[in-house]
């Protein structure tokens, strides 16, 4: 098999995939940079003209925007590093601290918000809105509406956690900023301020934002369950192949956007050659990563019985005990040798018991059906869905 660094679906380089996604965050987040300060300036002279406090907020909200789209810059610069010594699987993970660093940003600019507007309703000032000051506000949900659509298609293209979060934000803020024309409407035609209270729920609603997406990049970091179309798709790869019986136990690593790394045991028949089973794991190696982009990085085997009838019974009559218990979810890669009086196989358990108990009550009731057995059970924890 050739270096699966190198190759990828469409024929393309996989670095050049990688120089094509950095300059996609970078370009969309200098569009987000340049229309942010934009709306921040104009929004800002508003709202000091009119003494609109949720104006003012509003273009504080922008100016965190424009903030973020930097972070996500340098994010993606630093995560597109190629890997070195010091790190072999590269920098990937530095894009989830920048989605970190922006959620950061977000919540620091909705507490802001949120102890401005309080003491606005605790001492309020007279709104004095114009013509201009409504004409821009408008025009600055438009501009935001086309800009969120923008962003977070562009985020979703370049599997940007980071950029997807911003264009998110920016149709949030669109909404925000209806709110604050809704609030002068309201003052124009029934003198009644609002400019406080709904600075209130914009400040909510900006720290709310933060909290979700932090949450979200902290469960990047920590390492979350594989997608479950993913892990089906790579089992449904091997199992394509006509010598699989089955593939069990794959195992997800992320390292950044695009960047994932796997192992997988798969269940042989037992007559295979040691050449035979080379060719057949470059073969699926390649399969997986030209169809996926993860790399498999360790390729396991299970050998299954093809010779006794009393193999398959002893296999059959086990599954039924071991599946007999709900918190047993599978088991895979049984072999018996009936010679040696030995049988081993795999369990996976649910977090509703400790693998240990469920190793210790299947090998206590398979003992007692097979007491001239030795038995060896090893536990696999819920991974993927099954």
């Amino acid at each position: 098999m050739e270096n699966n660094h190198t190759l990828i679906e469409n024929n393309k380089p996989l670095e050049a995939l990688e120089a094509d996604r950095e300059r996609l965050i970078v370009r969309t987040s200098i569009v987000g940079i340049v229309t942010n300060l934009l709306l921040a300036g104009f929004k800002a002279a508003v709202g000091i003209i009119s003494h609109s406090i949720a104006i003012t907020l509003d273009a504080v909200n922008n100016t965190s925007d424009a903030l973020s789209s930097v972070v996500t810059i340098i994010g993606a610069k630093l995560g597109g590093k190629a890997p070195d010594k010091k790190h072999p699987l590269g920098y990937g993970r530095i894009e989830y601290l920048s989605s970190m660093i922006v959620a950061a940003i977000i919540l620091y600019a909705g507490i802001t918000s949120a102890v401005e507007s309080v003491k606005k309703i605790i001492h309020p000032e007279e709104a004095d809105y114009g013509t201009a000051s409504l004409v821009i506000v408008g025009v600055a949900i438009a501009v935001k509406l086309i800009l969120g659509s923008y962003v977070k298609k562009q985020g979703e293209k370049a599997n940007s956690g980071a950029l997807t979060a911003s264009g998110s934000d920016a149709l949030f803020d669109a909404v925000l900023s209806a709110s604050v024309l809704a609030s002068a409407a309201i003052y124009l035609i029934w003198h009644i301020s609002l400019e406080a209270y709904v600075g209130v729920i914009i400040a909510i609603v900006i720290i709310k934002a933060g909290i979700e997406m932090m949450s979200e990049t902290v469960s990047d970091i920590l390492g979350q369950r594989a997608e479950p179309a993913l892990v089906r798709e790579i089992k449904s790869l091997i199992a394509q192949e006509p010598e699989v019986i089955g593939a069990y136990d794959l195992v997800i690593n992320n390292y950044g956007p695009n960047k994932n790394y796997a192992s997988v045991h798969m269940e042989l028949p037992d007559t295979m050659t040691v050449e035979e089973l080379d060719r057949l794991t470059r073969r699926v190696e390649a399969k997986v990563y030209l169809a996926t982009g993860v790399v498999l990085t360790g390729v396991g085997v299970y050998s299954h019985n093809t010779g006794t009838g009393e193999a398959v019974e002893l296999r059959n009559s086990v599954q039924q005990t071991v599946l007999s218990h709900d918190w047993a979810l599978q088991m895979h890669g049984f072999y018996v040798d009936t010679e040696s009086k030995t049988l081993r196989f795999d369990v996976v358990v649910s977090f509703d018991i400790q693998p240990r108990e469920a190793v210790r009550i299947l090998r206590e009731e398979i003992t007692a059906q097979y007491p001239d057995y030795t038995v060896r059970i090893t536990p696999d924890i819920d991974l993927t869905d099954l």
